[in-house]
């Protein structure tokens, strides 16, 4: 099986562990292998790797040594990984206790476990968290080169939406204007900074929003981010930044229709949307593309430039995006 491998010269090889190790980036899941004086160390995120190491697809040799979860359980157990921590979606609390208990006594590099203790709730879509090990509920992400810190108990994160943001992150440009109308801590708002665009992330929570700021700190974009607390439409509605848009994310699946308007708003002479749904699969698309035409015609010329299926959310149900450009 191909993996993605930092390729250096062995005599570099030492080092270049031990600094692929502190970001957290080394994929323990396959041998490091050398060949012809070069050194092949496999990772799990190549779009993280520093643009000064060379990063090759090449055949790993999957490790027989490394002591996963299943290998101390009577189960193969379901998780997610953040950063240092595991997630877990268990009803049975002895259930979880033992998971956790397998994955701190694993070779994974995991310091917290979390069991989801709710579902996503309210206004801030925020959930409760049981501490099974670890601290508490703060984590540090690393996502395709940029580094997220967030704490799971006040704001809303998904890792699995990674490709789907950096699907969309590659499409950036630098000098161009990026609204992000539900920025949460910047997983959209830092990436497109980092590309060279001036971005606006909105958020109604204050926590996300302070976790905005100091991840465009951590990532060096600061000068390039404006970050704002409050509701989109009141901000919209204010006028700044009307018709200054060139990208709005909406990333809101449930209820994203009931902010078109205020997108319009914010939308310049041609500005691509790309808005998030969740639809059933007979219909996935058409609702949210009826919208967006009633919202913004005849004002603008409504062309859907892609429909993306993200991931399946429910038994019938899609979570889709519509990238859409909108011209006047």
């Amino acid at each position: 099986m191909e993996v993605p491998c930092v390729r250096v010269p062995r005599e570099e090889g030492e080092e270049t562990r031990h600094r692929l190790a502190e970001e957290d980036l080394i994929d323990d899941d396959y041998e490091i292998d050398v060949e012809d004086g070069s050194l092949y160390i496999p990772v799990t995120d190549p779009g993280a790797v520093d643009d000064d190491l060379e990063v090759v697809a090449r055949a790993a040799e999957e490790r027989d040594d490394q002591v996963m979860p299943a290998d101390l359980l009577e189960f193969d157990p379901s998780y997610e990984r953040l950063g240092k921590a595991v997630l877990l979606d268990e009803d049975d609390p002895d259930r979880a206790e033992a998971i956790a208990d397998a994955v701190l006594e694993s070779d994974l590099p995991v310091e917290t476990v979390l069991n989801k203790a709710s579902k996503v709730k309210g206004e801030t879509r925020v959930r409760d968290w049981e501490l099974l090990a670890g601290e508490d509920t703060q984590v540090v992400h690393r996502e395709y080169g940029c580094e997220f810190a967030l704490d799971l108990a006040e704001v809303y994160f998904s890792p699995r939406l990674a490709t789907e943001r950096h699907r969309v992150v590659e499409q950036v440009v630098a000098g161009e204007h990026a609204f992000d109308m539900f920025a949460g801590v910047g997983p959209f708002v830092v990436p497109f900074a980092n590309r060279g665009a001036e971005v606006v992330g909105v958020d109604v929570n204050p926590d996300a929003i302070e976790y905005l700021e100091e991840n465009a700190r951590r990532n060096g974009v600061a000068d390039r981010v404006t970050a704002i607390n409050g509701d989109v439409r009141e901000v919209a509605a204010g006028g700044e930044y009307a018709d200054w848009a060139d990208r709005i994310v909406m990333n809101l699946p449930h209820s994203a229709d009931e902010f078109l308007e205020s997108a319009v708003r914010l939308a310049g002479d041609d500005c691509v949307l790309h808005y998030y749904d969740i639809q059933h699969e007979d219909d996935p698309f058409g609702p949210g593309e009826r919208a967006i035409r009633e919202a913004a015609e005849p004002e603008y010329d409504v062309t859907v430039e892609t429909r993306h299926t993200v991931r399946s959310y429910a038994p019938h149900e899609l979570n889709v995006c519509l990238d859409v450009r909108l011209e006047r």
